[in-house]
């Protein structure tokens, strides 16, 4: 949320707050409500402490028009990798880097083509590793992606340290393996 968003939310609830006051007031009986309508016809009419409190409802209704119409605007920010701390210092593991430690640990497998990465990171450093890739068409595709996740979660966990939440793979092709021809 921007500054601007917050100081005017914060100022709406003030606002708000007094009126909340000022109507069980006049409903109880510690303010009279003719009060309040000489304090408009003084308004009207060019009194200073009235035009203050003219001024003063109109603020409340543009904040009240922006908080009920306009949503604030957000910019969320990406995050670029986990942030660890101890009491030497901070480390940041970027996601490029478990990128590459999830690459490494694909690479192990012959069967599988055409790998791209993407890691997720939520509010708690939860990790999520998604992994996109093309198989043989004779392997089991069961049995190799619980070995490929396993193996991506013992490696990241070796390397960084990090607990991997889940790693969700996705076979988006079945490639033939092309058989080699000799010429004799």
């Amino acid at each position: 949320m921007k500054k601007l968003d917050k100081i005017i939310l914060a100022l709406f609830s003030v606002l708000i707050f007094l009126e909340s006051i000022l109507t069980i007031c006049i409903i109880v009986g510690w303010v009279k409500f003719d009060t309040f309508v000489t304090f408009a016809e003084m308004a009207i009419n060019g009194e200073k402490s009235s035009r203050t409190i003219l001024i003063l409802a109109i603020i409340c209704l543009i904040c009240a028009v922006k908080c009920i119409f306009f949503e604030p605007s957000t910019k969320e920010k990406k995050k670029t990798g986990v942030l660890m701390q101890n009491d030497n210092g901070k480390l940041l593991i970027s996601k490029q880097t478990i990128e590459n430690i999830v690459l490494g640990a694909v690479s192990g497998f012959d069967s599988v083509q055409d790998v791209g990465v993407d890691i997720e990171l939520d509010d708690f450093n939860n990790l999520m590793v998604n992994v996109n890739l093309a198989v043989n068409k004779s392997v089991v595709i069961k049995e190799l992606t619980l070995n490929m996740q396993n193996r991506i979660k013992e490696a990241i966990k070796k390397t960084s340290d990090l607990e991997v939440k889940e790693v969700n793979v996705k076979i988006k092709d079945i490639f033939v393996e092309e058989e080699k021809i000799e010429n004799n």
